[in-house]
């Protein structure tokens, strides 16, 4: 097999995988941007339409597992370019409803469905198969692309929504989801040894991890039941599982309609999401450059527990407009927002071998969704019957701080070679 190229090919994976994750990860930043015009065009409550975002995020997490299995089994390409199309076609009927149970049916469903068969689980699939080193920092610009995308269209959406009706969204990530299944299709290898190639940074003896016979549903389901008997194992799902209630589900969903309900606008609100999203590419980028170099359970500590701390000050330093402390928060939590995820791929490495890691992070993410989705219908429900959002962020950095103690437990006794081996 050939020896690695000047610039390798792995770095065209990542670009595609990259630009991809950043266009469908906007897809999923609409739900937040949705609430305020849909309770306003059909008057419908708040944990209403929360509801169908609940079971978006849900989805996206549970469908995970199934993906990272049909990609092995079925290639990376014809799952994504699948799923791009679905989240076409949800897009697009979701323009025509007119009850709730019709957004949960489109948005809630088929989108989530759509978008939890590309996932984390993509960029960890290109991550582990092209790469060998670099491994920690592609995860982590990947992970960046995903978080990022959905933040920085915040912005866009809203004044699309304010301008032209809160249908524009649905037409607008219909289209741009087709656009994208050509790019796919022209542009993404499947992996190096389809170029005679070995992954980045292999040495010439590497051989690549057994394929499974099993179908991709049962490789899905045997590796949840054997990994359940490891507790390392529960140890990550119940740390990711706070990472989604403390980021996606509840802050990303809810930090629009919190600071609305503070006197601020809702652009000047989205901005100052697009902003998390910003600093996000540098905390996850970073994150992933430490993971290769240091101990993955270490830089979780410090991940939760400075996030933990930071939701507790939240309450108090929204102001209807732009004040320095909520620009600090802004800026603080973009650097940790899923800085948790390259040292979290890593650990999932050690549960049943690397061959089974990225099914592994595929059942792990599934619970960072399952909390992801707690927090989308709970805040919602505490706001609705509480009056405002102070009590689900107090929960939320509380969980952090818990989680901060329990990640130093994972793999405990390994050194730090076998954690990247």
């Amino acid at each position: 097999m050939a020896r690695d190229r000047k610039f390798h090919p792995a770095w065209i994976a990542v670009i595609v995988t990259f630009f991809t994750l950043v266009a469908t990860a906007g897809f999923r930043s609409a739900p937040s941007v949705l609430i305020m015009p849909l309770e306003m065009a059909f008057g419908w409550s708040r944990d209403q339409i929360s509801l169908a975002i609940s079971i978006n995020v849900l989805l996206y997490g549970l469908t995970a597992p199934f993906a990272a299995a049909l990609m092995e089994r079925f290639t990376v390409r014809k799952v994504v370019m699948s799923a791009l199309t679905t989240v076409s076609i949800g897009a697009f009927l979701t323009t025509q409803i007119n009850a709730p149970w019709q957004l949960v049916a489109t948005w809630g469903v088929i989108v989530g469905i759509g978008t939890g068969s590309m996932a984390l689980v993509f960029a960890a699939t290109v991550a582990n198969r092209w790469f060998v080193k670099r491994r920690g920092l592609v995860i982590g610009a990947l992970t960046a692309a995903a978080a990022t995308g959905q933040l920085i269209f915040l912005p866009g959406l809203t004044y699309l929504s304010d301008h032209y009706g809160w249908k524009s969204i649905g037409v607008t990530i219909g289209s741009a989801s087709l656009i994208m299944v050509p790019m796919i299709f022209l542009f993404l290898r499947e992996k190096p040894a389809d170029l005679g190639l070995l992954p980045y940074g292999a040495p010439d003896d590497w051989q690549p991890p057994k394929r499974s016979e099993m179908s991709a549903g049962r490789l899905a389901l045997v590796s949840l039941k054997e990994a359940s008997a490891h507790k390392d194992f529960w140890y990550l799902v119940g740390s990711f599982f706070v990472c989604g209630l403390s980021t996606s589900g509840l802050i990303g969903t809810h930090f629009i309609p919190a600071a609305h309900d503070h006197g601020m606008g809702q652009v000047v609100a989205a901005s100052l999401l697009a902003l998390v999203g910003v600093f996000d590419v540098i905390g996850t980028l970073f994150s992933g450059w430490l993971t290769d170099k240091y101990d993955p359970r270490k830089l979780l500590f410090f991940y939760y527990g400075l996030r933990g701390l930071s939701l507790f000050l939240l309450p108090s330093i929204l102001f209807s407009s732009v004040h320095p402390s909520t620009l600090v928060f802004v800026i603080f939590y973009g650097l940790d927002w899923v800085a948790t995820v390259p040292p979290t791929v890593m650990l999932c490495r050690t549960v049943l071998g690397p061959d089974r890691g990225t099914v592994i992070y595929g059942w792990v993410f599934a619970s960072h969704q399952i909390g992801g989705a707690i927090a989308a219908l709970g805040a919602a429900v505490i706001r609705v019957k509480l009056g405002d959002y102070a009590a689900a962020f107090y929960v939320s950095g509380t969980l952090c701080l818990i989680t901060s103690y329990f990640v130093l437990q994972i793999a405990k006794g390994k050194d730090l070679a076998s954690l990247s081996a």
